[in-house]
């Protein structure tokens, strides 16, 4: 019995030490993670991330969850008779589309995710940007073919106020932020921007001076040579990434123009990870191998 008892305990504890170098180094870390993508519907996934965000907090890390929520918002306006229209890559947001966008964002995504981390204690708090200041925006005009288009209330962020986060950060808990932010102009009166949650993540990361961006997606990172190759980059430079940007399909342009932001204002380190694989920020964060694309800044890089 006890030989077979240590066979199986050994592999365990092989794993913990592995983790042990990457505990020291991201302790005491901020650790902005964007929620999306299939992480965000399959009910299996969404509880291992749920655990995945848990375990960072409790091994000594800050995690500040961002998420938008394309696909729900599209389900209910649907449901509303409101249809779904986009614009160079952005949701076509009306005054009626955005009540709906705020309701589903703040009402229903948020609470389910501060509802699954919960399950493991008093964790997660929801807020959105427009509490106390966190996000702040104005309307952002897309060019396409060189004409500025109006694509409603889409903001663009202006001002960040870290401090509702950095409060509850130092309380120990795990802020879950809806990316809405709050209009800059006091006489608007929608007074409420929708913002890209990539976009939303990459700039709050970098207001916090957070260790890393993670940003969730369903594929396995960033292609190398699509689609006539499936090798993904494991780590490019900023300039490297910078040069591949016009090349990339248009789903994947707010998320590496989110990591390059993020890096080239004083993030250490952006992912795009894998969503469909279960405890993907764990095996990214905490073993040698990690699992899809890493930006780094250009002298780091270039070292």
């Amino acid at each position: 019995m006890t030989g077979t008892r240590k066979h199986t305990a050994l592999p365990k504890a092989q794993i913990l030490i592995e983790a042990l170098p990457w505990l020291t180094r991201h302790h005491g870390k901020t650790v902005v993670i964007k929620f999306g993508g299939n992480a965000m519907v399959d009910e299996e996934l969404k509880a291992a991330f749920a655990q995945d965000v848990v375990f960072l907090r409790h091994a000594g890390l800050k995690p500040v969850v961002v998420h938008g929520g394309g696909p729900q918002i599209s389900r209910a306006l649907e449901t509303h008779g409101i249809v779904s229209e986009f614009k160079a890559g952005l949701r076509v947001t009306t005054e009626d589309a955005m009540d709906v966008v705020r309701m589903v964002l703040a009402g229903q995504v948020q609470r389910e995710l501060v509802g699954l981390l919960n399950r493991h204690g008093p964790l997660a708090v929801g807020l959105t940007g427009e509490d106390a200041h966190t996000l702040t925006a104005v309307k952002h005009q897309p060019e396409i073919d060189g004409e500025l288009v109006d694509i409603g209330r889409v903001g663009e962020i202006t001002e960040i106020d870290t401090g509702a986060i950095e409060a509850l950060l130092a309380d120990g808990r795990i802020p879950v932020v809806s990316s809405i932010a709050r209009s800059q102009d006091d006489g608007d009166k929608g007074h409420v921007y929708n913002v890209n949650a990539d976009t939303a993540a990459a700039a709050l990361a970098a207001a916090l001076g957070a260790e890393t961006l993670m940003v969730l997606t369903d594929v396995e990172g960033l292609y190398e040579d699509w689609p006539n190759s499936d090798e993904v980059i494991s780590r490019l430079t900023a300039s490297q990434l910078e040069k591949l940007l016009p090349e990339l399909s248009s789903g994947m342009v707010p998320k590496m123009e989110g990591c390059l932001h993020a890096v080239r204002n004083g993030v250490n380190t952006a992912r795009v990870i894998d969503g469909r694989v279960q405890h993907s920020i764990l095996l990214e964060i905490f073993t040698d191998e990690g699992i899809g694309t890493m930006v780094v800044p250009d002298e780091q890089g270039e070292s």
